[in-house]
């Protein structure tokens, strides 16, 4: 079984409660046995994958596979092309240089759900969208990648896993449904 999850914003990537005020997995009334097939951080929202099947895993997350995954961005300030070169190219981050990825400008704000609570407002501080592709996923790789090019992430959206993408699955956050054949064929694996 493959279940297309829409995660919302804090939420936890786990079905363990850590502490009395965290929302996880386990509120979601998820078959019996499943598990995450990667994750995305608390602050993060949209398309996670959960299985009852070991090898969806590494299928799906193992680097040499270059599996790509596709995130919106919305970051503090105008991206400029400078820091869209450096992303594409590969950022150096504590522990390790970010494999190159895709880096593009969006020109119109994408049409996510609203986020509860919304992301904090400035009025002199411009925000700018982009989209993300990526074969890697370390700890909070996007939002340390944005951040090392001087532009913080304040809203992160995964928006699609290889083919499959979370508008065509038209889930609502905190919706879920088991994948069809041909949507994990969508998958690329």
């Amino acid at each position: 079984m493959l279940i297309a999850f829409h995660k919302p914003f804090d939420v936890l990537s786990q079905f363990t409660q850590e502490h009395p005020s965290h929302r996880t997995l386990a509120e979601f009334g998820f078959p019996p046995h499943v598990y995450a097939i990667g994750r995305l951080d608390r602050d993060s929202e949209g398309l996670l994958l959960l299985s009852d099947e070991a090898h969806w895993n590494d299928r799906l997350l193992n680097p040499r596979h270059a599996h790509p995954r596709n995130y919106h961005a919305q970051v503090e300030g105008e991206i400029s092309d400078e820091a869209l070169r450096k992303l594409r190219s590969g950022v150096d981050l504590k522990e390790f240089r970010s494999l190159p990825c895709k880096a593009q400008r969006l020109d119109t704000e994408p049409a996510h759900p609203p986020r509860d609570p919304p992301i904090r407002f400035r009025k002199n501080i411009p925000t700018s969208w982009l989209e993300l592709t990526l074969t890697e996923g370390k700890n909070r790789q996007v939002r340390r990648m944005t951040a090392a090019v001087g532009f913080p992430t304040l809203r992160l959206v995964r928006v699609s896993i290889g083919g499959l993408k979370l508008a065509d699955l038209a889930l609502q956050p905190g919706q879920w449904r088991e994948l069809t054949h041909a949507e994990q064929q969508a998958l690329g694996v």
